[in-house]
């Protein structure tokens, strides 16, 4: 059974489920709409929908996974495409059901729009230039869900600085297979700081409140921004012979690859840290902490099950 389920943990990076359930606490603290009763079901909804677009995400990208990613569930065979596209539409069609059921019409409002944004990330956006922005929105909706429609305008700030973040990592994890580009990675960095600003933003509920938050964003700040440091190409050395140009590309190449992957996977994780700095700062430190507390938890899985 245990060996039955790997392909599909795989298929929609199962352990990345821990950062997106973040996404509606920041939203429902930031509208002063505690997570209780049915609304308890859309953390569940928000992951739903995040492992459709894993899987929806695998499916478009099954050619070019055969040369780039072989070892994934599709082009390795272990999970034919049919059967990963039914299996994105039924986690979307889950998703949309847990919204409905958590919060009726005033989540559904957010989540039928944030499940099109994810399809049409994957289907359509992803290989254009307009993809970092397609993935910011759907992680800026998903954070407005967990405030819901009448109150979505409370909890701008925090769908924004998570949408931004969101934005940085998606345009440097394209140089996750042929290197990154410095572009990339100075995009990643100024994201990574109108991040950290962004939770800085309004008035926070006590200085306790507001200490907590400036800790959890300098431990985000800190862990993010030092990866993504990592990124930036070496500066080739005057010494080095015209003859060895051509070689040092080629390594240089394979240097940040391996450097944009480690990246990605920090700015994945950091959105934890982000969360419980929103949360904190809007006034719920018990929120906070269970947020932050699912952090070692999610590094422990991605050392067994790559989150990207």
């Amino acid at each position: 059974m245990r060996v039955a389920l790997r392909p599909w943990l795989d298929l929609v990076r199962a352990p990345a489920a821990l950062t997106v359930l973040g996404d509606t606490v920041a939203g429902a603290v930031a509208a002063g709409r505690p997570l209780r009763g049915r609304r308890l079901a859309l953390p569940l909804a928000s992951v739903a929908l995040y492992w459709s677009g894993m899987a929806l995400n695998d499916w478009a990208d099954r050619d070019v996974d055969a040369l780039e990613r072989p070892e994934r569930p599709i082009p390795s065979g272990r999970i034919a495409p049919g059967t990963a596209l039914a299996a994105a539409a039924g986690l979307g069609a889950t998703g949309l059901a847990l919204a409905g059921l958590a919060g009726g019409a005033d989540a559904l409002r957010i989540a039928v729009p944030l499940t099109a944004a994810v399809w049409a990330y994957d289907t359509v956006l992803k290989p254009t230039p307009a993809a970092p922005l397609g993935m910011a929105a759907c992680r800026g909706l998903d954070v407005l869900l967990g405030a819901g429609s009448g109150h979505w305008r409370a909890a701008g700030v925090p769908a924004l600085a998570l949408a931004t973040h969101t934005l940085g990592v998606t345009a440097l994890s394209r140089g996750e297979v042929h290197g990154g580009r410095p572009a990339d990675t100075r995009l990643a960095l100024a994201a990574t700081v109108a991040t950290t600003l962004l939770t800085d933003a309004g008035r926070a509920a006590s200085a306790r409140h507001r200490t907590a938050a400036a800790l959890c964003a300098l431990g985000y700040a800190a862990t993010t921004g030092t990866a993504q440091l990592a990124t930036a190409p070496a500066r080739p050395t005057a010494a080095a012979p015209h003859r060895t140009a051509a070689p040092h590309r080629t390594a240089e190449a394979d240097r940040t690859a391996v450097a944009v992957r480690t990246a990605t996977v920090a700015g994945i994780h950091g959105m934890l840290p982000l969360q419980a700095a929103l949360a904190a700062r809007r006034g719920s430190l018990p929120a906070a902490a269970l947020v932050l507390a699912a952090l070692p938890l999610a590094r422990r899985l991605s050392a067994r099950r790559s989150p990207t």
